[in-house]
């Protein structure tokens, strides 16, 4: 009798502790999943940040991490964002243009002055009204601009450049989309499309002469092994959107979005420093590979921009006083 009790008390423990432990592992995968998708590699000072971010938010998230755009291309995350089939993004300025034709405002050349600038810009009303047009319109929410440097002209042709008159004829590659195109006319160039995977082997195989990037990219993409020249043009204030899906974001209490965009905030911070101590690094060791780097006329190339793009049925969708809000900051 004894004997009978005690084995089903057993199997009533053994019982017991299958529950809890099946209890703990629906517990553990009760946590949503963020699937992120970004163009930059692993190597980037970007991937480190989004790191930082993953084990910031991992109490209350899992992620799923994709660089290279091994999940999504180049230009394809926005709408898979939207579609549902992707929950967190670091997606282009342009590649929301290429949908609110007013955001184009925000890919047009020499509007920032800087790194600070920019951060100025997304934290001020202005940046507020921009941000809700792509939440509304789009059902994304932006967490925050992140910068990866200021873009540059790197030549494979033994070329100087000193205006935007030199650059004719150069078939300088370009992100897909108007908004890059448009940038690579505002520049003098001759724009050509070409995913960012295949760029070294464009420059090496010289199906393009030249690509247009920050200097850390440059470094981290080896494109400066298959370049003669960077020709400082300081064009564009480089930056991307951390961006979570309207639907994920709304689904959050409020003090988890309160923690979600505080992480945010400080991964972002920290990679926005670590790309301009880079950059100020990089001209040094560029010169260092064999590179010949030097400053054009910038005078030159940002009237011939800005003559660009306010003659141009772009500018008509801006939203009226943006530009001047934007220099006022």
């Amino acid at each position: 009798m004894d004997h009978a009790f005690s084995r089903r008390a057993l199997l009533a423990g053994c019982a017991m502790l299958l529950a809890v432990g099946h209890a703990g592992n629906a517990s553990a995968q009760d946590k949503p999943l963020l699937r992120f998708s970004a163009v930059f590699s692993d190597q980037d000072i970007r991937a480190q940040m989004i790191q930082q971010f993953e084990e910031a938010i991992a109490e209350d998230f899992d992620m799923e991490i994709h660089y290279g755009g091994t999940l999504f291309s180049q230009g394809t995350e926005l709408v898979a964002l939207q579609r549902g089939n992707l929950e967190m993004g670091n997606i282009a300025p342009q590649d929301i243009a290429n949908q609110i034709p007013a955001w184009s405002i925000l890919t047009s050349a020499y509007l920032f002055r800087d790194a600070d600038h920019l951060l100025a810009f997304f934290e001020s009303e202005a940046g507020d009204e921009m941000k809700a047009m792509a939440e509304e319109q789009l059902g994304v929410h932006i967490l925050g601009p992140t910068f990866f440097g200021t873009r540059h002209v790197g030549l494979v042709p033994d070329r100087r450049i000193e205006t935007p008159e030199d650059m004719s004829g150069i078939r300088l590659r370009m992100p897909p989309g108007e908004a890059w195109q448009f940038l690579g006319e505002a520049i003098g160039a001759n724009p050509t499309a070409m995913a960012y995977a295949e760029v070294y082997t464009g420059l090496q195989t010289g199906a393009i002469d030249g690509q247009d990037n920050p200097l850390p990219n440059v470094q981290n993409m080896r494109f400066y092994e298959v370049m003669s020249q960077i020709a400082l043009t300081s064009h564009l204030v480089a930056f991307d959107l951390l961006t979570v899906s309207s639907s994920v974001w709304n689904e959050m209490t409020p003090e988890q979005q309160e923690a979600f965009q505080a992480a945010a905030d400080e991964a972002i911070a920290w990679s926005t420093a670590e790309h301009q101590r880079s950059e100020t690094e990089l001209a040094t060791f560029f010169t260092e590979q064999g590179l010949e780097v030097y400053e054009p006329n910038i005078d030159a190339f940002r009237s011939f921009a800005q003559d660009r793009y306010l003659n141009s049925p772009i500018s008509a969708d801006w939203p009226e006083g943006m530009v001047e809000r934007i220099n006022g900051l």
